[in-house]
């Protein structure tokens, strides 16, 4: 008698398995779906195909009994109680995660002897956990064969939320934001996408850990171009057309009045006087136009940093910069040719719908030597 009941045991397995696996092969394949509808019969019957499906797993661990795409699709179940429809999801993904486990076989257990240390309570093994899961299964479908509850109204209490939504607190409530929709579908499209590759990790390493630090090396590479994007953009400030420079700034002085002192020097022969004069007028000329706001605190070299690399004018003002540097700031002789190379160079920068040769007759202001 044990014997033949220990058959059609088998047998009954057998056909559980023949039906799951004819059911997911002639199942059309449904893509972004991981559930579907299905009655509370259905869902009984799904139960008890998973129930029989532990039961051979933990009789034989191998890869054909314990492949996770037997546990099938998760179900959303109909239930209506009286003309009330509902619909309730319920997952498998702890089914799944355990069946892709069981095919390992449990470790070692650790024994300790009488006088040693008491060790760490040791985590359950597989085999205790496909217990558990069984366990589960049966109480579920303890459950869903119960009698369906009758539906009761809840008007008190809905009428006792409805006096306390009506409060002082309760009143700048509003409706999700069209934004806030929008980041909500952002943020469970990002968790789909980790757990999308949470799931190819338990197929394959590799590709889950792949996908993931892909997807934290493309945030950082936008996030570094957007921060270069940004700094370029601002490195050279327009200052708004209503300010006035500070004192003490080149653009404070008119860049004529720069340029009168530089013929004035040239005059004298004071060469070297007037190559610091017309290098002043040309860095006026250029803060008036706004090219950067005006400091007076600000030197040679970063004028020069502020001026952008495509920018034309920035070959012949860094010329300029070098000629003012190696004659006023090294103290080397200068001679008539160096001067007419480098008022040559100022004219080009502040020649901009201006003539150098005219100058406005304005008196001379006060302006001690930089």
């Amino acid at each position: 008698m044990l014997v033949q009941s220990v058959r059609l045991r088998a047998v009954f397995v057998a056909m559980a398995i023949t039906a799951i696996a004819c059911a997911q092969t002639s199942a059309p394949p449904q893509t972004g779906v991981r559930w579907h509808d299905v009655s509370l019969d259905d869902y009984r019957q799904h139960l008890k195909t998973l129930s029989v499906l532990v039961d051979t797993c933990e009789g034989a661990r191998n890869l054909k009994n314990c492949d996770p795409a037997l546990v099938g699709q998760d179900d959303r179940v109909d239930i209506a109680r009286n003309s009330h429809p509902e619909q309730r999801l319920v997952r498998y993904g702890w089914l799944r995660a355990l069946l892709s486990k069981a095919k390992d076989p449990d470790p070692p257990t650790k024994s300790t002897s009488p006088g040693g240390p008491k060790s760490s309570p040791q985590e359950s093994t597989t085999s205790q956990i496909l217990k558990a899961a069984k366990a589960r299964l049966e109480s579920d479908l303890a459950q869903a064969s119960a009698p369906a509850a009758s539906y009761i109204d809840h008007a008190q209490q809905r009428a006792a939320m409805q006096q306390v939504l009506a409060s002082a607190e309760f009143r700048d409530l509003q409706k999700p934001s069209v934004r806030d929709s929008a980041f909500e579908k952002f943020g469970n499209w990002l968790n789909h996408l980790f757990e999308s590759a949470a799931n190819f990790k338990a197929r394959s390493a590799w590709i889950g850990r792949a996908l993931v630090w892909g997807f934290i090396i493309g945030v950082c590479v936008a996030l570094v171009y957007s921060l270069l994007r940004l700094e370029r953009r601002w490195r050279i400030h327009l200052v708004p057309e209503g300010d006035r420079p500070a004192p003490g700034a080149p653009s404070a002085r008119d860049w004529q009045l720069w340029l009168e002192d530089a013929r004035r020097a040239a005059a004298s022969g004071l060469w070297r006087e007037a190559i610091h004069f017309v290098y002043w007028a040309a860095i006026s000329r250029l803060e008036s136009r706004r090219l950067w706001p005006a400091d007076r605190a600000r030197t040679p070299r970063e004028y020069l940093s502020l001026v952008a690399p495509q920018d034309p004018r920035k070959p012949g003002l860094s010329q300029l910069t070098s000629s003012f540097e190696r004659f006023w700031y090294g103290g080397r002789v200068a001679a008539e040719s160096d001067y007419k190379s480098a008022e040559s160079l100022a004219s080009t920068l502040i020649s901009g719908g201006t003539s150098v040769g005219t100058s406005e007759a304005s008196p001379l202001s006060e302006g001690g030597v930089r």
